[in-house]
């Protein structure tokens, strides 16, 4: 039996790098309570990091409130069906600019086809990720039941929310996804 690996006597097993005469460091229990301590101390900190991380980029929630969103689904309900039986087309066309923001255009005509007059339009680009960098859209009126308006948005997934009123009464709402690239 060889004897490489031991120094000393039979009773002593202190382990020698193969022929290099230098000792190994001995495991101590200090050396153990400090990997346990370091160990620690980077899950801990990744989470700390990770928490941090996602409240300081958190936007926001859909809803302020749950209760008053239940309150006025009904009447949104409602709103809807009135919607439906006027029997609108609206077009809607949304292009990108050279600058790089957005163009919207938009098209309102009654049910017969005749553009729709007396109305104003509101538009919202929302992000469906993060409220904070929701658009809104200045749309102004370039002719009758065409509205034309300009915004700088940066590229990607955009919730477009189009409003139609007449003296501060919305009647038409339309949300629609868009990508912008």
């Amino acid at each position: 039996m060889s004897n490489d690996f031991l120094a000393g006597d039979a009773n002593s097993f202190t382990p020698l790098h193969h022929g290099t005469g230098k000792q190994a460091r001995e495991l101590t229990g200090w050396m153990v309570f400090g990997l346990i301590v370091a160990f620690f101390a980077v899950i801990f900190g990744v989470n700390a990091y990770m928490a941090h991380m996602a409240i300081s980029t958190f936007g926001g929630v859909e809803t302020e409130s749950s209760y008053h969103a239940g309150q006025t689904f009904e009447r949104d309900v409602a709103m809807a069906k009135v919607q439906d039986q006027q029997h609108w087309q609206v077009d809607v066309k949304v292009t990108t600019a050279a600058d790089g923001g957005a163009v919207l255009d938009i098209v309102a005509r009654d049910a017969a086809g005749a553009p729709l007059t007396g109305l104003t339009a509101a538009a919202l680009f929302a992000r469906p990720t993060d409220r904070r960098l929701d658009r809104n859209l200045v749309v102004g009126e370039s002719a009758p039941g065409r509205f034309h308006g300009d915004v700088d948005i940066p590229a990607g997934q955009w919730d477009l929310v189009i409003d139609l009123s007449r003296q501060g009464e919305r009647l038409f709402r339309s949300k629609n996804r868009v990508v912008l690239h």
